[in-house]
């Protein structure tokens, strides 16, 4: 099976707006995302023009990703200016001293550990000598399984264990990784996840909801730097406020939600998932604009336990929802 790689570009589109909110003649906001089902917040308000609506059609493009290492590299040369990712990438940066900041989150939830099919791996127990894959060394994914298993006393070859981790696999790429046996398991981001157990009869190793912080941790949040969010407060508002608008049409909106998901998606990678596997992915998962700062510190406190980092993390300044929270204020 041929999977295409996810390093397209996608062009702006959507309806045109008032042009007010991103400085008209300025340069267009370059806004990043994956093509996740857990980012379907950022999907919607692509798909259904929400960001053009609120910034002005020509004054927003957008960019997507296959895994956090690359969107925070692009976070840190400039290259982008705000974007949807998982927390991990960006607790990684902020506790290396980059400019980050979670402005909202976006989907909780959806991350499904799954092995292939004849892999001998039908629990954690399992996973002593057999190998995993996952989308970045130290991604949000990678830590929650990691985290299970050293409580199980099994680490990672990254720390001199038996577990072999395959780092940097996006998730497109799993399925071919599965499917030529090149590797036993995936910490893998829905859809990915039920795609590999509908489609390749995968074992569900661990549900979404007993993952390590599965239900809490926020899979999906909404950064940029504070120094973009200062220069361009406006700018901000108006992305933060057309990111409402797509957590609320996706929540009241199941069905033209998948289907916009999957829309892009095919685009992208030329795969197409059944309405079976978005349907039950999308119960594996919710969409919400909140974060729990508990749950970011204790993944945070689980990195340095794995030693992804030399010292304890501090979050403190990483948390600044006050945007979001003002205009859900104005709006009661």
């Amino acid at each position: 099976m041929f999977i295409a790689v996810l390093t397209s570009l996608l062009a702006a589109c959507g309806q045109g707006g008032d042009d007010t909110a991103s400085g008209e003649g300025g340069e267009p906001i370059e806004l990043g995302y994956f093509p996740n089902l857990d980012h379907a917040a950022g999907i919607v308000g692509i798909q259904n023009g929400y960001f053009e609506e609120e910034l002005g059609e020509g004054n927003i493009e957008f960019k997507n990703f296959p895994n956090g290492n690359d969107f925070i590299e692009a976070l840190d040369s400039g290259s982008l200016d705000i974007g949807y990712v998982g927390p991990g990438p960006a607790i990684n940066y902020f506790l290396s001293g980059g400019d980050v900041k979670i402005l909202s989150g976006a989907a909780n939830g959806a991350t499904l550990i799954v092995s292939r099919e004849d892999s001998g791996i039908e629990s954690l127990e399992d996973f002593g000598g057999k190998s995993f894959c996952t989308p970045g060394n130290g991604c949000t994914h990678n830590v929650q399984l990691e985290i299970m298993l050293k409580e199980l006393g099994l680490e990672s070859n990254r720390v001199g264990g038996t577990v072999e981790h395959q780092s940097r696999v996006d998730p497109a790429s799993m399925m071919v990784r599965f499917e030529q046996g090149e590797v036993d398991a995936a910490a893998a981001p829905e859809p990915w996840g039920t795609y590999l157990v509908e489609e390749f009869n995968a074992n569900v190793v661990t549900e979404w909801d007993q993952v390590f912080l599965g239900e809490t941790l926020p899979s999906v949040v909404l950064v940029a730097s504070k120094e973009f969010v200062e220069a361009n407060p406006e700018k901000v508002e108006a992305v933060l406020k057309a990111h409402q608008k797509s957590v609320d049409f996706a929540v009241e909106n199941e069905e033209e939600t998948l289907q916009a998901v999957n829309d892009l998606i095919y685009e992208l990678s030329q795969t197409e998932f059944s309405e079976e596997v978005l349907t039950k992915a999308w119960d594996r998962m919710n969409i919400s604009s909140d974060v729990s700062a508990e749950a970011l510190q204790s993944w945070a406190d689980a990195s340095y336990e794995l030693e992804f980092f030399e010292e304890e993390p501090d979050l403190e300044g990483f948390v600044d929802t006050s945007i979001i929270d003002n205009l859900e204020t104005d709006s009661e």
